[in-house]
């Protein structure tokens, strides 16, 4: 049996260690290049991160697998029990041109079930945590999600696109939130939010094509400030195609208006 306090100590150092590498390399000259596509962008920033993290894991957890973005599954096998799922640097490609919205994200699964997830902005020095049945905090103060009850309230949204061309799955969507007068944002940054929605300042937020990297930490901690984290059939898997997170209250408003544009 983990010892979930410690888990989250090695998620915050490690988190943390990893805004360090960010805040000390920004505004720099950075090797940039693209992966997958032209805007698909990372910088000698992100492996520096990856590689950090993965050093704090390994001192207390040396058996544990990583699964990280840029070394995908770099240390132990497949099928250990305990999985460390990082994201060294969501949001690259704001950090390549100084947008301050980006962070580091960690996450512990055990037996494909997450228990402990750690986002930290180092621009902002803030601090976004969970453990499994233990509440998610912002700077050591518990956070929870927003009261609004419906999207034309108004709510506050964000979404996301996908690097490759295919974003215009979702363009049909932002379309009928805008005309129903929702406002809608696109930061950035997955993880952050999904912070965002955890702690109010967000009322929902969709995406399509995260990887668990990008999803791992953010969507419990929103389940744990009372949220809720479905895919687009409501079913609660956190990585699939398209996540949807939201303060619970206009969940199936949202979840109507998707399948409703054949999302």
């Amino acid at each position: 049996m983990i010892d979930l306090q410690q888990a989250w100590t090695v998620a915050v150092e490690a988190a943390r260690t990893a805004g360090e590498i960010h805040l000390a390399h920004l505004g720099k000259a950075l090797s940039v290049r693209s992966k997958t596509t032209p805007s698909d962008l990372v910088t000698e920033v992100d492996a520096l991160a990856e590689a950090a993290i993965r050093a704090v894991i390994a001192r207390t957890y040396p058996d544990h697998a990583v699964l990280g973005e840029e070394e995908g599954l770099g240390r132990g096998p497949a099928d250990v029990p305990c999985r460390w799922i990082v994201d060294p640097l969501d949001g690259t490609v704001n950090y390549a041109h100084g947008f301050p919205f980006f962070c580091a994200s960690v996450a512990l699964e055990v037996d494909g079930e997450r228990m402990v997830g750690a986002v930290f902005d180092p621009t902002r020095q803030e601090l976004f945590t969970a453990r499994r049945g233990g509440g998610a905090d912002l700077n050591g103060q518990p956070i929870r999600v927003s009261t609004t009850p419906g999207l034309t309230t108004p709510a506050l949204v964000s979404t996301g696109f996908p690097y490759d061309t295919g974003g215009g799955r979702n363009l049909a969507l932002v379309a009928r939130l805008l005309r129903l007068g929702v406002p809608v944002r696109r930061p950035g940054a997955a993880a952050l939010d999904l912070c965002n929605v955890a702690c109010g300042r967000m009322d929902a937020y969709w995406e399509l094509g995260l990887k668990p990297w990008d999803s791992a930490a953010g969507s419990l901690i929103v389940q744990e400030a009372g949220g809720t984290v479905t895919d687009a059939h409501g079913s609660p898997d956190p990585y699939a195609e398209m996540i949807i997170a939201t303060n619970g209250r206009l969940h199936a408003e949202l979840l109507a208006l998707l399948r409703e544009e054949g999302a």
